[in-house]
């Protein structure tokens, strides 16, 4: 079975900083995308940003410019930091691998618990 754990996140003073880590653990035989989610109160859940394989990243326009998604594929590891926080970040935020596990032949996401963020006026 393949595990991914978020961790980080809590209580953040509007203007701060957030950093999130998120570990894939399992017989996993590659690992494809992995994405940052969010879904705040009464929101559907949205990407904010994602991350190839190579390294090629994609941000969703509200988070571009204070937004930075990076990986360790060695340590099946993902990061997220954001800078400049206002309210409107408040949220679950998810961490989903795209992988391939050993004992399957086929991509399966697999998603994380979710770590609330809550930023503070």
């Amino acid at each position: 079975q393949v595990q991914v754990v978020e961790y980080g996140g809590g209580l953040v003073q509007a203007g701060g900083s957030l950093n999130l880590s998120c570990a894939a653990s399992g017989i996993i035989s590659s690992i494809n995308d992995i994405g940052w989610y969010r879904q705040a109160p009464g929101k559907e859940r949205e990407l904010v940003a994602l991350i190839s394989p190579t390294g090629s990243t994609l941000y969703a326009d509200y988070v571009k410019g204070r937004t930075t998604i990076s990986r360790d594929n060695a340590k099946k590891m993902a990061y997220f930091q954001m800078n400049s926080l206002q309210a409107e970040d408040t949220a679950v935020y998810y961490c989903k691998f795209q992988v391939r596990p050993s004992y399957l032949s086929t991509w399966r996401d697999f998603w994380g618990q979710g770590t609330q963020v809550t930023v503070s006026s």
